[in-house]
């Protein structure tokens, strides 16, 4: 599996446009799996990137959400409701999307926030969906 997970990442840092850094969170271990970045950061900021990717999808709000949609829906299921989140802070855009093997894990692609969202969100969907058996 780690080297699907490396797949992901390198395939994302290449292939979505513009792409500053890209990584893979285990939503089960709340852990950052793998990263590229154009960038150094400090471990503390990559550690609170998992953690702040855990609390977007599963955070205890966001969870009541998901239940509140399928109660209404009348869906019975444990799949997540959520699948993609986009955040654009001052400078970035964040992609986080969830696996289509594993919904406990969620790949990352940040761009500056210049990007085509158009294409970001066509060529990060593509990779996971190829290369995503993470």
């Amino acid at each position: 599996m780690h080297d699907q997970v490396i797949s992901v990442v390198k395939q994302l840092r290449h292939e979505v446009p513009d792409c500053l850094a890209s990584g893979v969170v285990d939503m089960a271990t709340g852990m950052l799996l793998a990263y590229e970045t154009t960038d150094n950061h400090p471990q503390e900021v990559l550690d609170l990137l998992a953690g702040a990717t855990l609390d977007l999808f599963q955070g205890r709000t966001v969870v009541m959400i998901e239940n509140l949609f399928k109660e209404r829906r009348g869906v019975s299921n444990n799949e997540h409701y959520f699948q993609e989140i986009l955040v654009n802070s001052s400078h970035l855009t964040h992609l986080f999307i969830r696996s289509n093997h594993n919904e406990d894990t969620v790949a990352v692609a940040v761009c500056p926030n210049s990007v085509n969202i158009g294409m970001l969100l066509a060529s990060a969907r593509r990779v996971v969906k190829e290369y995503g058996a993470i």
